[in-house]
C-alpha cells in the first residue's frame, strides 16, 4: 500500500539527492520532443509530478506557457531556482489545484508510480478535468504492475514507496476519462545510472 506523506517526506529529504543522481537525456525525453511538437503555439502545459523541473518541466517552458504542481515542497525549491520561467504550484496530483479546462495539455512522466492504486483513476480523471474539449496528455507507467518500497532508496537511509498500474490497466483507466490513445510506446528510459528500466508512455487526446 502507497502512502503519499511518505513519497512526499521521502521526496523532501533526498531531493538533492535524486537531483545529483538523475540521468536527463534518457528516451522518454525524446518521447517529450515529439509530443511538443504536436502542441499548438502558444499552449498552457502543466507538468503532473514535476519533480525538480528538469528535464521535462525546462524543455516545455522553452517553447509553451509551463505550469508545474507536485507533492513535495522542496523538489518544488529546487523546481524554481532551474526553471524560473514556470509557475509552481504544490499539490496532490489526485486532486489537482486549477480549473477545469485550464491546460492545453498535460504530462505526467513517472509520477502516476507513486499514488496508492485506488486513486489512479482518480488522477487520471483530474488530468481530464483539467484538460480543454480536444486536450493533450503524455503520461507514463511500468509495462507491467509492481507494488514496492525500498527502505534506503538511492542509499538515502530514506524509504520511498512505489504503485505501478501497468500498461493494460492504464490504458483502461486513460478510456475510462475518455481519453483516445493516440500512441502507445514501451521504450528502455533509464533515469538513474545504472537504471534498466522500462516504460510504456501513452499519448492521448481528450475526445471533444
Amino acid at each position: 500500500m502507497v502512502e503519499k506523506d511518505a513519497v512526499r517526506r521521502g521526496y523532501d529529504r533526498i531531493a538533492a539527492a535524486y537531483a545529483a543522481d538523475r540521468v536527463e537525456d534518457g528516451t522518454g525525453r525524446a518521447v517529450l520532443a515529439e509530443f511538443r511538437e504536436s502542441l499548438p503555439a502558444a499552449a498552457r502545459v502543466l507538468d503532473a509530478g514535476c519533480g525538480q523541473g528538469t528535464p521535462v518541466l525546462a524543455d516545455l517552458s522553452a517553447s509553451a506557457t509551463a505550469v508545474g504542481t507536485d507533492i513535495s515542497r522542496t523538489q518544488l525549491d529546487l523546481a524554481a531556482e532551474r526553471v524560473p520561467n514556470a509557475a509552481l504550484a504544490q499539490g496532490d496530483i489526485a486532486a489537482l489545484p486549477f480549473r477545469d479546462g485550464a491546460f492545453d495539455a498535460v504530462t505526467a512522466f513517472h509520477s502516476l508510480i507513486h499514488v496508492p492504486a485506488a486513486e489512479h483513476q482518480s488522477v487520471v480523471d483530474e488530468f481530464a478535468r483539467v484538460l480543454g474539449a480536444g486536450g493533450r496528455l503524455l503520461c507514463s507507467e511500468g509495462p507491467e504492475e509492481w507494488t514496492g518500497a525500498n527502505p534506503d532508496w538511492l542509499d538515502t537511509g530514506v524509504e520511498m514507496q512505489w504503485h505501478i498500474a501497468g500498461a493494460e490497466a492504464t490504458r483502461t483507466q486513460l478510456r475510462n476519462a475518455g481519453f483516445v490513445i493516440e500512441r502507445e510506446r514501451t521504450v528502455g528510459d533509464s533515469l538513474a545510472e545504472g537504471d534498466d528500466a522500462r516504460w510504456t508512455f501513452f499519448a492521448a487526446r481528450l475526445a471533444e
